[in-house]
């Protein structure tokens, strides 16, 4: 767009936002300049939006929720806990990155750093097998000072990338990861070095263990609800959406008036929150945490698995973690050990180039394909009428 329609089109703008007010004042009714202002403006109290999001929910879903609550009732210890739980806390960590690349535009490749980071602050500030460095503070008090620090070292990596764009942006967050990692791996004071802490378990609340698998899943499973609602009303609200028009057209955004930096860095900050509650499950689950947990390979996984399921959806996530760790436990029965990776590999190339959305993707093409072709097995044939063909004939 040229300079002189830019000027006309603001000046237009803003001529009828005067007429507007002076409309108002005048007492007489002004009709919306655009169809989204005229619809109703969603309603801030919880009990209302409860209700709207119970409205919005299908079969399906309720199909989807019976089955992961029922799911440790019927599954075995070990699919409970290594692959239920495992799969969920992954997804969470990827959730992160899916709201953050998806709906912001920004693809960090710094989650699980921070993940890990939330990790090795719970080990330090809470118990562990090393006594000398660990400062024996009540779990539920380290959880809530490495949540916070986990939240601020996000919102500085963000600060540092968001002043660029695409493949610099990714360049950036690589950086701080291997960084991060050889900080782990070479520092013993505070990190322990190669080894790491270990003997991390999961708290007992009301006599309830968390360390046992079923109480440990339904914990994992209550976070990634959270974390999953959480982000389905995210992008509904005001920043999301000023978010997701900040990915679409930055300089535009700015010139109508949003801070673009500042929502960028918020968005970091959110889902830094996100993956550091994915770490702490992931701490719990393995009971250690060290710098091969935090290593390049790691960041790449959560980038795989959010990629598998698709970056556009939030329940991609989880799809993808479910995947990922399927094949990640059972390749090695159909190829060898030294080659399950291959498989991997293979998997992901294969649903990248048929589905550049991920699975769901996948999913939403077959959908469409199947309702067309029962709109066009239910669709009645026109015959002409018998005075067309009357005429015809003539």
């Amino acid at each position: 767009m040229s300079a002189a329609r830019w000027r006309r089109a603001m000046n237009s703008s803003a001529a009828a936002a005067t007429a507007a007010r002076d409309a108002r004042g005048s007492g007489c009714l002004a009709l919306p300049q655009h169809p989204a202002d005229a619809a109703p403006r969603p309603s801030t109290r919880p009990w209302t939006w409860v209700m709207t999001q119970l409205r919005a929910l299908r079969w399906r879903h309720a199909i989807v929720a019976a089955f992961v609550l029922a799911y440790p009732f019927f599954a075995t210890p070990f699919f409970t806990f290594q692959i239920g739980a495992q799969s969920l806390a992954l997804g969470l960590i990827a959730l992160s990155l899916t709201f953050l690349g998806g709906y912001g535009g920004m693809v960090s490749l710094a989650q699980m750093t921070v993940a890990g980071f939330a990790a090795y602050l719970l080990a330090i500030f809470g118990t562990s097998s090393n006594a000398a460095i660990s400062l024996g503070w009540p779990w539920w008090l380290a959880i809530v000072f490495a949540l916070l620090l986990a939240t601020v070292f996000a919102a500085a990596i963000g600060w540092l990338s968001v002043r660029t764009e695409g493949i610099y942006t990714i360049m950036i967050t690589l950086a701080v990861g291997v960084a991060f990692f050889y900080l782990a791996q070479q520092n013993y004071t505070l990190f322990n070095g190669f080894q790491g802490f270990s003997k991390i378990a999961a708290p007992t609340v009301f006599d309830i263990d968390f360390a046992q698998p079923m109480a440990f899943y339904f914990l994992v499973l209550a976070c990634a609800a959270g974390g999953y609602f959480f982000v389905k009303h995210l992008i509904r609200a005001p920043f999301g959406v000023a978010l997701q028009g900040i990915r679409d057209n930055p300089r535009r955004m700015q010139a109508l008036g949003f801070n673009v930096t500042a929502h960028r860095v918020a968005a970091y900050a959110v889902t830094g929150f996100l993956a550091a509650v994915g770490g702490v499950l992931m701490v719990w689950y393995n009971g250690r945490i060290s710098p091969g947990t935090v290593g390049t390979g790691a960041m790449i996984n959560i980038l795989i698995i959010a990629v598998l399921g698709g970056m556009r959806h939030p329940i991609g996530a989880f799809i993808g973690a479910i995947v990922f760790v399927l094949l990640q436990n059972f390749a090695i029965d159909l190829v060898d050990r030294e080659r399950f990776n291959l498989l991997i590999g293979g998997v992901f190339l294969a649903i990248v180039l048929f589905s550049p959305d991920g699975l769901l993707g996948l999913w939403q093409k077959l959908r469409l394909r199947l309702r067309l072709a029962s709109n066009k097995v239910t669709q009645p044939r026109h015959r002409p009428h018998s005075s067309t063909k009357s005429r015809n004939e003539t």
